[in-house]
């Protein structure tokens, strides 16, 4: 991860797990597969791989891409990251 992200404060894995099991749960609660919500998102499988399991700093594109696969918007995605502990 960036070092300097980490410097001003942003707990940069942390975030990214919560991202990551925020996805995940929303496409389960959608009864998506994988391979389904990478699809409709507009990725390749793998990168949404990574970005369940925290594994990856996606692009903001790729982020409204994943919330339009879920039928959500961004902020309402973001929303539920900020909400996890």
């Amino acid at each position: 991860m960036c070092s300097r992200i980490e410097s001003c404060g942003v707990p940069t894995r942390t975030t990214l797990q919560k991202l990551g099991a925020e996805v995940r749960e929303r496409r389960h609660k959608r009864n998506l597969t994988q391979e389904v919500l990478a699809h409709e998102s507009g990725m390749c499988l793998n990168a949404l791989k990574k970005l369940e399991w925290g594994k990856t700093n996606s692009q903001v594109l790729t982020l409204f891409g994943v919330a339009r696969g879920l039928k959500t918007s961004l902020s309402d995605l973001i929303a539920g990251v900020e909400r996890r502990q």
